[in-house]
Order: structure tokens, then sequence, then C-alpha cells
């Protein structure tokens, strides 16, 4: 009961002062907001468990990321082939049942039967029979994929996600049991994923439907890799039995894996088999998924965490000041309580309460600022993507505020207590708060000190990390993005065999470019920067072939159609590039970057020379032009070797692995389309030219060629934006702190500066008085913030493209940004006590 009458006093004290009380918990309530904000995020991405039963027993195959198909040896195992899986499924007594699934996602073409709407891309992924067994989870209704629909010759069956069925189709229960047509074929819907599982990993946009693995020859019949051993596509996690031993297990699954790869099975080279012995796998944790959206995102996330933790001390030591300011004015009227009889405890006790009511008040709106801000984050992260990320309560993120709430209560209000404990009774008979000022207010100087030193550090990580981003955005990528469009197809959705593709190309080329304002149309296999990448060895004709295992002896590689080079706006620096002349009974020819040139010829000079991505077959390609570096990976990879190879040209291997990705690489799947400026309407336009050819030609994505490019900044975009969010927030936070001290200082030396100016000081000697005593706690934080900001850009030097951690100039203009924010914020007081009148401040003793 003592402690509810210290609440209602406490809610009272604070009624009475509402500028205190608003300011108060406006200031925390920041703090936390953006801490928890950020948290929030980092809960979701990096530390939540999969909503699946008991997260804690699953197991990976593999503890690092990979995507998505490989071949080779991978030294540290992380995907498998499915003859690998089934192997490991049917051999390994530690786990009570193991699923294998996609390591990527495929595009799949879909429309419901007897709909006269054109089929519509979505996302899939391809799973095994046990996968929904064996995370637990149930169908929300139907029933899931079994071991039954995931055998040769069952009836092609598959699993919708909740969110399709819902965004797509209406919750319509009719779509349960009924037919489908996807890539052409007929599918059943056995099923709905319940409304919270969205996968075995936190991905932008997951899986709308989820197919058996022995489908995937018929969804792909032309590019299958099912039954190709030598391929590693599948992630594999397992559920273990009760008291299996994993380092057992993970040293009989190498076994298993070196077994296997010495077989005849895995069509390893003989070259390569001295290698075996090297191959390890590991186990790890599965209860949090495929962790690939973590590993990109943890760098940026960590120092966001950092970045709101420094604006969280900065709200906090605020709140210190007021809570300090609060006791001293009061503590004549605590020591007339003690005077009267009060207890000691008793004071001390409701100094806590204060603080820890006025805390939890500034949590509870901290909360509330938090949601808001996670939305705003995602927004930003994401853009318009659909990621499997709630920005609303959730246990561990409320535990989360309220713990930083009580804590920053009971910590901050100690400095009160302690205030309150050395309340005198004498001091209620004379002047409490009298102050001749130079030792008083220490504390509140201190906190001001590393509030200064606080901001200076998120200043100029946010100048930092900005700098950074325009140099990212204004690099010189090798290609030109204005009046360029990028949109993707893929004729495998409309059953178009490899014989087609030429017809095909040809129709829509002919349809695209009679649209008016089209200058140029392209196919590609992929374009700069939109996240495809495909890469082979490369071997010199004439040279001896590297050893096994060296590393980064290889190429990426697109197979491109004429003009493909000036509608992406790329320049060829010698030769030419590929054109109508290059045709499947011409030799065949290719393209290389300056990169490739300078590192595969010693000479310098690539044009003429023979190469091949075969090591039986050296000379298969020609070289016939070199065009300038582009970018085709991220904006901060390094830059790689290329080569192209012309649209319609082939050779034939004795490899049937090579063989079905010579035959997979025929289809282009990316149009470019340079226009001569604005069209409207174009992608109507689009749509309709695609219709004419075949209406089941669905158009997966259309986007200008900058919004490709833009969509690789997203992460850095958000670190910056965010950065300087709260860099602007650390200094407002900042400035109002020394407001308050130095306005503080002014009210407690009132009688003194009277006295002074009774004496003959004049009121710029007070003003200077005023203001060096301001600017020394802001001098006395730069110079502890200055080599900490220097450490700091260390830290984050990951995040930094193109910019030193000590840039001189950003610490220069931020010291004087920060030192312009105080001379504002100390200025308002030190006019007030310039102002003042000598009998008047006299008097007011």
């Amino acid at each position: 009961m003592q402690v509810l009458d210290d609440v209602r006093y406490a809610l009272r004290q604070f009624a009475k002062a509402p500028g205190f009380t608003i300011t108060a918990i406006l200031t925390l309530a920041l703090g936390i907001g953006a801490t928890t904000a950020i948290f929030t995020l980092v809960h979701a991405v990096l530390l939540k468990s999969l909503p699946v039963v008991n997260p804690d027993e699953l197991y990976r195959v593999g503890n690092e990321e990979n995507c998505c198909v490989n071949g080779g040896m991978q030294d540290n195992w992380t995907l498998f082939s499915y003859e690998q899986y089934k192997q490991f499924r049917d051999n390994n007594s530690g786990f009570a049942t193991l699923a294998g699934f996609q390591s990527g996602q495929t595009l799949i073409g879909v429309r419901r039967n007897g709909s006269n709407k054109p089929a519509e891309s979505f996302k899939s992924e391809y799973v095994s029979g046990n996968y929904f067994s064996t995370f637990g989870i149930g169908p929300y209704i139907g029933r899931t994929l079994t071991m039954n629909d995931d055998t040769k010759g069952a009836p092609p069956a598959a699993m919708m996600s909740f969110r399709t069925w819902q965004e797509k189709f209406g919750k319509d229960p009719s779509v349960v049991g009924a037919g489908f047509v996807i890539n052409g074929q007929p599918f059943t819907i056995v099923g709905i994923t319940p409304p919270g599982f969205f996968g075995d990993r936190v991905q932008s946009n997951p899986p709308g439907f989820f197919l058996p693995l022995n489908v995937e020859p018929l969804v792909a019949p032309t590019s299958s890799i099912l039954e190709d051993a030598s391929l590693d596509w599948l992630d594999l996690i397992g559920r273990i039995k009760t008291g299996a031993n994993t380092s057992s297990m993970e040293a009989q699954m190498q076994v298993q894996l070196k077994q296997f790869l010495l077989s005849p099975l895995s069509k390893v080279e003989d070259r390569d088999k001295p290698l075996v012995a090297k191959q390890t796998l590991h186990f790890s944790h599965g209860g949090n998924g495929v962790q690939m959206m973590r590993d990109e995102y943890k760098d940026g996330l960590h120092l966001l965490m950092w970045v709101s933790a420094f604006v969280l001390l900065i709200a906090c030591a605020n709140l210190a000041n007021l809570m300090l300011v609060r006791a001293t004015t009061r503590q004549q009227q605590t020591s007339v309580r003690s005077a009267l009889g009060a207890p000691r405890f008793r004071l001390v006790r409701q100094a806590l309460t204060e603080s820890i009511v006025l805390a939890v008040l500034g949590g509870t709106a901290g909360i509330a600022l938090a949601f808001a801000g996670t939305k705003i984050i995602l927004r930003l992260a994401f853009r318009n993507d659909y990621v499997p990320i709630q920005a609303s309560p959730s246990l561990p993120v409320l535990a989360f505020a309220l713990g930083v709430a009580i804590l920053t209560g009971v910590l901050f209000g100690v400095a009160p207590a302690w205030i309150t404990a050395k309340a005198n009774p004498v001091e209620a008979l004379r002047g409490a708060n009298r102050s001749t000022g130079r030792d008083g207010g220490w504390g509140q100087k201190s906190l001001v000190v590393i509030q200064a030193a606080l901001s200076l550090v998120l200043l100029c990580a946010a100048g930092l990390l900005t700098r950074s981003l325009s140099n990212l955005q204004h690099q010189n990528f090798g290609f030109d993005t204005a009046n360029r469009y990028i949109l993707h197809i893929d004729p495998q959705m409309a059953g178009y065999k490899p014989s087609q593709l030429e017809a095909l190309y040809r129709q829509l080329n002919g349809n695209l470019s009679a649209i008016v304002g089209v200058k140029q149309v392209s196919f590609s296999l992929y374009t700069p920067m939109e996240g495809d990448n495909w890469g082979e060895g490369v071997y010199i004709d004439g040279e001896a072939p590297p050893p096994p295992g060296t590393p980064d002896h290889g190429a990426s590689w697109v197979r491109v159609s004429p003009h493909y080079f000036e509608t992406i706006g790329t320049k060829i620096v010698e030769g030419r590039a590929n054109n109508e002349q290059d045709t499947a009974t011409t030799r065949n020819i290719a393209v290389v970057n300056r990169f490739f040139e300078q590192k595969y010829f010693k000479d310098g000079h690539a044009i003429g020379k023979h190469f091949s991505n075969d090591i039986k077959n050296p000379g298969w390609f020609e070289i016939v032009g070199v065009t300038e570096d582009t970018r085709y990976q991220g904006p901060t990879s390094k830059m790689r070797p290329m080569y192209f190879l012309a649209q319609g040209q082939s050779v034939h291997s004795s490899e049937p692995r090579y063989q079905q990705f010579e035959d997979r690489s025929q289809y282009l799947n990316a149009i470019a389309i340079q226009t001569a400026g604005p069209v409207p309407n174009l992608e109507a336009q689009v749509r309709r030219a695609l219709a004419q050819v075949n209406p089941d030609l669905a158009l997966i994505d259309f986007n200008t060629f900058a919004e490709q490019v833009k969509g690789n900044f997203t992460q850095q975009v958000m670190i910056a934006k965010l950065t300087s969010f709260f860099g602007i927030l650390a200094l407002v936070l900042a400035s109002i702190g020394l407001y308050g001290v130095t306005a503080y200082s002014v009210e407690r030396r009132t009688s003194e500066i009277g006295i002074r100016m009774a004496l003959g000081a004049d009121r710029m000697n007070v003003l200077r008085l005023v203001l060096r005593s301001a600017f020394l706690q802001v001098g006395i934080g730069l110079v502890i913030g200055i080599p900490v900001t220097i450490f700091g850009g260390r830290i984050m030097a990951s995040q930094l493209f193109g910019v030193k951690s000590y840039d001189p100039l950003i610490l220069c203009v931020t010291i004087i940004v920060l030192a312009a924010a105080a001379f504002v914020a100390a200025l308002v007081p030190a006019r007030r006590a310039a102002g003042l009148e000598p009998m008047r401040a006299l008097r007011m003793e």
C-alpha cells in the first residue's frame, strides 16, 4: 500500500509540473523508442526462431550460407544434391527425420483451371515430402505435402501459402482440391500453410507455392537438375532424436560424404579426387532456419544497435539532468519534510519511485514510437517488398522496452535519492538553493560533456555513411541507366522448348520495337546488378590448365542478343560486339571485359585468342571484342572477369551437365529496352505486346534500369538515413541538455550575477561568463569525443566505401555543427542573464 501511495504522490507531483513531465517523458520516449524499434528488427532478423514446433531440436547440415546451385568441391559443404540427400536421409540413425529443400527459389507461371486470365508468376520452392512434418507444421486447411506426394509418378500436388491464398484468391476455400496449371502442367492444391509460417528462412517475398522435389523435372523439363548427382542445390535440416550425439552424427556424415564423392554417382573428375580428403561438413543449430538474410544484414543492424544505444544514453543523460535539477530545486522542501519528522528511507524511496514512474511512462510512450518506427525502418529496408517481420508488440520486445525503462529509472533515480538522503533539516531555515556557482552543478555538467562526446560520434558516423553512400551511388558502373527499362519473362512458364526460342525472340523483338518511342530492344540471361550470376572455370587455348583447387580461376558469363551492349549503354573498347551474323552455323564467338583481358592474357591483347569453360575443349570461343568493365554484382563487390556469348550459338559436349546448362542458357529471360525519352503507359504497351505473342507468357516484373540499380543500395540507404536521423536526434537532445544546465546554472547564480553587475560588470562580461561555462563543457566533450569518433570509424570501416574512417573534413564540419548548436542552446539563457537588473537580482535573495 505504501508503494501505491508513493506512486499516487509521484503522479500528483508530475501533474503540478506539466512542463517538466512532458519534457522528461518525450526525451525518454525518443531514446527508448529508437532503441526498441531497432531491437524489434534485430530480434526478427537475427534472434527470432522459426515459427515451428520445438525449434531447439532442429539441426542444419552445414554452417555457412550458400545459393543456389553449386558444382565441384565446396570444401566446407552446405549444399547437397538430391542423391546425397537421399543417402543421408536413409542412412543416418541420429535424425528422427531429415528434410531437404531448395536453396534458392523458382519462378513459376500459375493459373487456375478454367480461368481466362493469363498465367501469373509466383515464387515457389521445391521441398521434400517430409518438409512440413520435420518442422512440425500442420495445414491451415486441407493437408500438407507427404512422402507419397514426393515420389516419381505421383499425381502432381502443391501447397499454397496463406498469404498467396489471402491476397490472390480472397481466402476462397474451394482452392483446396482445385486444379491449377503450373508451367503448363496440371497440379492439385492439397492445402494452405498456416498464417504464421513463411518457410525455412527470413526473406523478402517468401514462396507462394511449395512443390515436392520429384515434380522438378515436370515443372522444368529442359533444365531439370533433380537427377544430376554432381549439382548441389538443397539445404538440409533435421530433427534429432532424444539423446542423439551430434558430434558423432557429424563425423558419420563426413565419412558418408567422402564415400559418396569417391563413388561413380558423384561424377567427380579424376583430377579433383585428391581434394576429397579435405572435404568437411559441420552441423549448426537450425531453429533460426537458413540465415542468408541474417548474414547480409547483421553488420548494419549491429551498427544501428550501437547508434540507437548512444541516443538512449544521451536521452538518459537528459533525464538525469532533469531529475538532478528537480531534486536540487526541491531540496528546501525535502528539508522541511525531514524537519517535520519524515524518515530518511521514506524520502529516498519516494525519490526512487518518482524516477521509476517517470521512466515507465516514458517507456510506454517509447513503445508506441517504436512500432511506428519499425514500420518506417521496414519500408526503408525492403521498400514495398513483403517480409515476414511484424512491427507489432511481442513479448521479447515488450520485455526489452520495459527492462530498459525500469533500469533507466533506477540508475537515474539514484542521484536524486542521494540528494534526498543528504537533506538536512537546518537547510529549511536558510536559503537552500543559494549558490555562487563555481563548484555547483558538477553532476549536470558532466552529463553534458558525455552528451557532447556521444553526439560528435553519431554525427560523424552519419557523415561518413552519407559520404560512403554517395560514393557508392555515383561510381562508374560501366553502363547507362537513362531512358532504359528492364523486364523479365520466363518462356519455360509458357511451355517453350529450346527449338522454339529463336522464333519467340524474333516475334518479341518485332512487337516491342514497334512501340512508339522504343529505340532498341535486346535479350540476355540477366542484366547488371539484378542479383543473378552464372560462373564457370576459364581455360585458355594453348596454356596448361591450372592445378586442381586453384582459387578464383573462373569468370562470370552472360548470353546476350545483338545490340545488347548498345541497349544497356556499355561501350566496346576493342573489336566488335556480337551481331546478327553470329548464328548457330558460324564460329562461336565471345566478347570479354577489360578485366578478363588483363587477367588471362599476359600481353594484354585478347582479340583473336581462344578460350573455353570446358577443360577438355579449351578453344571453343574466339574473342572478337572487349568491353569496358561493368558491375554485374553488387556495388561493393570486387570487379570480376566476364565474357559474353552470342544468342543462338551453342557448343556440344559429351558431358550431360555441361550440355544441360548450355541448353538452359538459351532461355534469355531478361529484356532491356532503350527509349528516345519518356513513353506514356510503356508497361501496359509491353504487356499487350507480350500477350499478342502468347497470353501465357507472363510479365514477371517491369522496372526502370535506374530503379533496378537503386535496389542494390537498400541496406546502405537504410543505415545512412537512420544514422543521420539518430545523429540529428542526438544533436537536439544534447542541445536541450546544454540549454537546461545553462538555464539552471543562471537561475542558481542569479544573486551572484546581480552582485557582479552591481560591482561594475557590464552585460558583455556576463554574456561571456555564461557562454564560457557552456563552451567549456562542450569543449571537454569534443576532446573526449574526437578519439572515440576515430576509433568508431575504424570499427565501422566495413560499412564504408571510398571514404577514410577518420575523414578530417567530415570531422571538422561535425565539430562546427555541434559548436553552432551549442552556441544557440547556450545563447538564450546567456542573454537572459545579461539582461538581469542588479537590484531585481539582489531582491530575489
